[in-house]
């Protein structure tokens, strides 16, 4: 009675700052939590005229058909293929820009570095998937002209090529978000103690050791909480690049999880199916979340929890 009693006390004190919280709980509530109302769907014969609650289960054979159906290994194949060359190739580079960027003293200069590389993160990713395009053509495009005219390379279809897609995902990822993705790494090595570097130059240091011995731990932490957030969403790829990038002749390697459920579940309205192959890709990206951040808290002192 006495929790109560002060929770009501405390409610009428400070009833303004719980109007202010109570609109981005009821978004949280309604657009988290809400829709996993819709997951018994992957339990379920879903019929559109007997609704959610009264369509027949099925039990686990949602599931059961995904494992046995022959898109199972190429999907999976795809994706972890993509996701793990992201992490690989996409996670460091936001980190030595980051190290670098901190190394700039002229203001004027740091601003311009800072608008040039935050822009790509904002360009719609519709238009930049026409810019690779139109720069990658393989006739017209100023990619293939300049390999042609410099190092005397035929035309490539590096759009069009099921060898090309991978590489061409990745470098463009990095493009738009190196600089954008550096913010967090950029705002940590900002609270960096100017006496540890001062220290460092009097005992004879040069820039690229202080960089090693100062920054770079400085920074462990967040990194190691930026990898296993990254790590929990291993088998999930963003859809709308992969379906912009997508076409009959690279499908073979883009056909990933997040393309499969949109063309089973809106295309062929096979709602249930692929609200199984949905609940599938989350489960394994919990299960890794909680491996990695389990291991990442035995071989260091960083964890989520």
């Amino acid at each position: 009675m006495k929790q109560k009693s002060g929770f009501r006390t405390d409610l009428r004190k400070n009833y303004q700052f719980y109007l202010m919280i109570l609109p981005a709980l009821l978004m949280v509530l309604l657009f988290c939590y809400g829709p996993m109302y819709g997951l018994q769907l992957a339990f379920k014969n879903y019929r559109v005229l007997d609704g959610i609650a009264g369509s027949p289960w099925v039990g686990l054979k949602h599931f059961q058909r995904f494992f046995n159906s022959h898109s199972f290994a190429q999907v999976i194949g795809n994706t972890l293929r993509i996701s793990l060359f992201a992490i690989l190739f996409g996670f460091p580079p936001p980190i030595i820009f980051a190290l670098l960027f901190n190394e700039l003293r002229h203001r004027h200069f740091q601003k311009v570095v800072q608008t040039v590389t935050y822009i790509p993160h904002f360009i719609s990713m519709t238009v930049l998937v026409a810019m690779l395009f139109t720069f990658c053509n393989q006739t017209t495009g100023i990619v293939n002209i300049l390999l042609g005219k410099f190092f005397g390379i035929a035309p490539i279809p590096l759009m069009q090529s099921d060898k090309w897609f991978v590489f061409m995902f990745i470098i463009s990822g990095i493009w738009q978000d190196m600089g954008y993705g550096s913010i967090l790494y950029i705002a940590t090595l900002s609270t960096v103690d100017p006496g540890l570097h001062e220290a460092a130059i009097i005992d004879g240091a040069n820039r690229g050791q202080r960089i090693w011995h100062i920054n770079l731990p400085c920074l462990m932490p967040t990194i190691v909480i930026m990898l296993i957030m990254r790590t929990g969403s291993v088998i999930t790829v963003g859809f709308e690049k992969v379906y912009l990038m997508q076409n009959t002749m690279n499908i073979s390697v883009s056909e990933v999880l997040s393309t499969y459920v949109y063309k089973l579940g809106l295309v062929n309205s096979r709602y249930d199916f692929s609200t199984a192959v949905n609940l599938f890709t989350s489960v394994v990206n919990c299960v890794m979340l909680v491996l990695v951040n389990w291991f990442a808290g035995r071989v260091s002192e960083n964890s989520l929890w």
